[in-house]
């Protein structure tokens, strides 16, 4: 049975039900702001792709990682064969594809087991996703659970809550996609997810050596202001942005830093040892230890699992709209950051990989 992943620990729930913390429905609904642009044009796709929308990445060997969390270290030399990967994020246009001709329910949008949840507020026992909102004031320090919301009935169709839709959001990047999710999807396709190293290196666009530099990039969708209260939006958007309204990578690829985190195939894990691999991964990967990064620590619950066994949560890549100088310097190609499988959250995405 899968696990899911919830905001807090059976204890930090009682003390916060208790105190009021977490916002009624009515309080916690966000509004689906209006974007700058709903889309923006793509250039032809290259009629030498086997699929449509694709572009080539040849082989090559690269510095794996990066210097500035712990998590990125340490830099190894690796080894990628070539592949066609999806020039823009899986967008919300190609997934209701996917839906209308397979039926398929993503993970959101479930039935959540009522015997696993029942310590739980009455909202979070609920289909749900979270999702980002702009505080009011902070009254709770760098509490991330102040900015993440869980909103019953957000899913990748309402991607803001039951008041939200995508009827005129086709090219926006699909989001509230689980990993189970991207999974059927890109099996429908008859692709795959990449891996860290395969992901890493088409966003790299054939550069092999560590960036000299960390500077917050001008032409991608990140956060320019003090997050999470003020978004100056001088990249045009102060939220989601339509795919491909940046300028692409050396290799036609476009948003691979930036606008939403992307999934990969590979588990992380602890004690990346540098090591190099011919296979695009490393069997150990390492583990982020800087929480004030990442969204909430999540309660896991699980049934019929092995005795202390941990659920999977898989490496994301590239950074999102969240993304700021002084909360989450990972709008870079080395960057990374641990995922629950099962969690749905309103600033990720994926894109899929073919390779012959």
């Amino acid at each position: 049975m899968t696990t899911r992943y919830w905001f807090i620990a059976i204890s930090a729930i009682l003390v916060l039900g208790a105190t009021g913390f977490w916002l009624t429905r009515e309080e916690a609904t966000v509004k689906q702001a209006l974007p700058a642009k709903l889309q923006c044009e793509l250039p032809p796709s290259s009629a030498a792709a086997p699929k449509p929308g694709m572009v080539w990445i040849p082989d090559g060997v690269f510095d794996m990682g990066d210097s500035v969390y712990p998590e990125e270290k340490p830099v190894r030399n690796v080894r990628v064969k070539g592949f066609w990967m999806d020039r823009t994020e899986v967008t919300n246009a190609e997934f209701s594809a996917f839906v209308k001709a397979t039926g398929y329910v993503t993970v959101a949008e479930r039935p959540v087991n009522p015997q696993l949840v029942a310590n739980l507020p009455e909202d979070m026992r609920k289909p749900g996703a979270v999702v980002f909102k702009v505080p009011a004031q902070l009254t709770h320090g760098d509490d991330p659970r102040q900015w993440w919301q869980y909103i019953p009935g957000a899913n990748w169709k309402q991607p803001a809550g039951p008041h939200s839709n995508i009827d005129n959001f086709g090219q926006f990047p699909a989001v509230h996609i689980t990993y189970e999710d991207a999974q059927a999807y890109a099996q429908w396709k008859g692709h795959r997810l990449p891996t860290e190293a395969e992901w890493e290196w088409a966003a790299r666009a054939g550069a092999k050596a560590l960036p000299g530099q960390h500077d917050q990039p001008a032409s991608a969708n990140t956060w320019q202001g003090i997050f999470p209260m003020a978004n100056a939006s001088e990249d045009g958007f102060a939220g989601l942005a339509p795919v491909a309204c940046y300028a692409p990578n050396a290799y036609g690829l476009f948003d691979m830093v930036g606008n939403v985190w992307e999934l990969t195939a590979d588990v992380f894990v602890a004690d990346r040892p540098a090591v190099s691999s011919s296979q695009g991964s490393s069997a150990n990967q390492g583990l982020d230890p800087d929480e004030a990064q990442r969204p909430p620590i999540f309660k896991t619950l699980q049934a019929n699992s092995q005795p202390n066994s941990q659920p999977k949560v898989r490496v994301i890549k590239g950074g999102s709209f969240l993304c700021a100088p002084n909360y989450c310097m990972r709008y870079r190609a080395g960057s990374r950051q641990p995922q629950e499988d099962d969690l749905a959250v309103s600033h990720l995405g994926f894109r899929t990989i073919y390779q012959p």
